[in-house]
């Protein structure tokens, strides 16, 4: 190989995609916004030729899997969060569920989850938060929502309690801290674990320490329109030596090993040891100590994410700016509450919550179809509640799952609530033209 030519053409290409990059994607991400002809989508990709050189280095590398893109990526992952341990994922939905799955290893005794323990968490969710305990058996147990943030009402984490109780499992909603005080001391007084689903709220701060790194586990999604992109992408985290190695053996298909992809004898016990019923010798690279997955992210998304990691801390400044924005221009109209956080809380918002007043003289749907039509998109609170879902209707409550208390606030926000972008890559303009909107349906 002549490495001096393969360097050239490397550079040569490095310096074509930078091109491509000016001529083909910078004038999109710059567009000027038309007021009525551009549309406000609620979240999108920011990125620049970074990010595309990264990609396009390894895929010249051409290691498909995870590898060396992948350990950077972990490695900074972790040390911006301040963790021990992070690892990279397919998606936001592969960590919720590795992140539950790693609490039925036997490998964690009398503690471990098995069918029948009860977990809590709340209806008014994304779906995949709640998924994993169903699929293995556990039963949720429900508790409602608090109406100013839509997280969970810690008032009502000791009544859902019970002999069977082993876990917590919510989320930060839409970037929006739950109370980490209140949740974290009774997880501790009552030894249960604490996962946070913490898709919605990477670089959110409570008490001034990162939400995802208070409990037992931490999760992210790096789908396009959260706070990192990959494309497709997630993480789970911990400072837990042992849950890190069962999340690293059932991410890898269940194996005993730790070696990396192309690596052989990194344990130092390939051929030496015996496990399980296996003969004395068996290769350590087939032995598995858990039912896993195959849940690796490759490098091209790896590459993506060591480019958008360097941008996070901007991300969030402009995430909290935007919503001061939105918030001030729509905190005064009587016909709508914007959700609010804790004092305690530094948010890096994913998206503005509004739930419309009951005497509004108009319903959501209402709003939101006048906001669709002048090309402001909507979301609403993803399920609203879980369990009006056909996913449910199959399930019977007090053995498949149970609900504690009412679910009032869960229900009204179901009804009444949405919510519109503030990602980073919107523009004064486009902000300014949402508040213009929305205070003009409220008038008319």
């Amino acid at each position: 190989m002549d490495k001096l030519k393969v360097q050239q053409l490397h550079d040569e290409i490095m310096e074509k995609v930078r091109e491509y990059y000016r001529l083909c994607h910078a004038p999109a991400q710059n567009a000027p916004f038309e007021a009525g002809k551009s549309k406000v989508n609620y979240a999108g990709r920011v990125f620049d030729e970074k990010e595309m050189l990264n990609l396009t280095d390894a895929a010249l590398e051409f290691w498909l899997t995870s590898g060396r893109y992948t350990k950077k990526f972990e490695k900074a992952l972790a040390e911006y969060l301040g963790v021990r341990f992070a690892l990279m994922v397919n998606s936001g939905s592969s960590a919720n569920l590795l992140a539950f799955a790693a609490l039925t290893s036997p490998l964690l005794g009398d503690r471990r989850v098995k069918r029948g323990d009860e977990v809590i968490t709340v209806a008014c969710a994304f779906p995949t938060t709640v998924a994993p305990v169903i699929q293995y058996g556990a039963i949720p147990v429900f508790v409602d929502v608090e109406a100013a943030g839509a997280n969970i009402d810690t008032g009502a984490l000791e009544k859902a309690l019970s002999e069977k109780s082993k876990a917590v499992m919510i989320a930060h909603t839409l970037g929006n801290p739950f109370d980490l005080s209140a949740v974290k001391e009774f997880c501790d007084r009552h030894k249960l674990f604490l996962i946070e689903d913490n898709c919605d709220a990477l670089g959110s701060k409570y008490k001034g320490k990162f939400t995802g790194t208070w409990g037992d586990i931490g999760t992210s999604s790096f789908y396009p329109p959260h706070h990192l992109t990959m494309g497709e992408g997630g993480a789970v985290y911990t400072d837990d030596p042992l849950l890190k190695k069962i999340m690293l053996s059932m991410r890898d298909w269940g194996r005993d090993c730790w070696c990396n992809s192309g690596e052989d004898n990194s344990c130092g016990c390939r051929f030496t040891r015996q496990f399980g019923k296996l003969p004395v010798g068996y290769d350590h690279k087939y032995v598995y100590s858990h039912f896993g997955f195959n849940l690796k992210g490759t490098d091209l998304q790896a590459a993506i994410g060591c480019a958008q990691l360097e941008k996070l801390a901007g991300f969030t400044e402009k995430r909290q700016e935007n919503y001061r924005k939105l918030r001030d221009g729509l905190k005064d109209l009587k016909e709508l509450t914007v959700f609010e956080s804790l004092p305690e809380s530094e948010p890096s918002w994913f998206g503005l919550l509004m739930t419309v007043s009951d005497d509004a003289g108009f319903t959501r749907n209402d709003l939101t179809g006048y906001l669709e039509a002048n090309l402001i998109q909507t979301r609403n609170l993803f399920a609203g509640n879980i369990l009006k879902h056909p996913c449910f209707e199959t399930l019977v409550e007090g053995t498949d799952y149970r609900v504690s208390g009412t679910l009032e606030n869960t229900e009204k926000i179901m009804n009444n609530s949405f919510w519109i972008g503030l990602y980073p890559g919107m523009g004064e303009a486009k902000l300014d033209y949402m508040i213009s909107k929305i205070r003009e349906f409220c008038r008319k």
